[in-house]
């Protein structure tokens, strides 16, 4: 969009202040006008034969086109993954307290991927590690559900809950 000064084809086809077409007129007669209500010339189709150019307060326009991305960016939810990770070898209690805060992150509406991790010969048993992520499935499964179920990729069980709607 050009502002006033920077139109420099002439004619233009004009649109007035109140969306009424004006018809085509010297691009100098529509800054004029444009002048007299107190508004800005704004050229809206250049590619167009003659040019459209409309009659409007730029500055406003500009203001409520902000407001509008600010107020789609808004309704926007971005889901936010927490990642868990774990070792085969992990105690009881150490366990429960990784479950303990994958139940802080459920409730406040974030995804969690649990991450088991095999080192060395932990990785001969990774029918042990697929145990601990079922226990820990079968702990969470009052408030997520599993969008992704344990799969073995690499050195490591990944597995992913989402919470329950309530």
């Amino acid at each position: 969009m050009r502002v006033n000064e920077r139109i420099r084809v002439s004619p233009v086809r004009l649109i007035d202040d109140s969306n009424n077409q004006v018809g085509i007129v010297k691009t100098y007669e529509a800054v004029g006008m444009a002048r007299d209500i107190g508004l800005d010339l704004v050229e809206v189709s250049p590619n167009a034969d003659p040019p459209v150019c409309r009659i409007m307060d730029y500055g406003k326009w500009l203001y409520e086109q902000k407001r509008k991305n600010k107020q789609s960016n808004k309704r926007q939810h971005s889901v936010i993954l927490k990642e868990i990770r774990l070792r085969p070898k992990i105690d009881d209690h150490d366990r429960d307290i990784k479950i303990k805060r994958a139940f802080k992150f459920l409730d406040k509406g974030f995804k969690v991927q649990f991450t088991m991790l095999f080192r060395g010969r932990e990785v001969m048993h990774f029918e042990h590690g697929f145990e601990i992520m079922e226990e820990i499935l079968q702990t969470v499964n009052k408030v997520a559900k599993i969008e992704r179920p344990a799969k073995k990729a690499g050195r490591r069980i990944t597995m992913v809950v989402t919470p329950t709607g309530k």
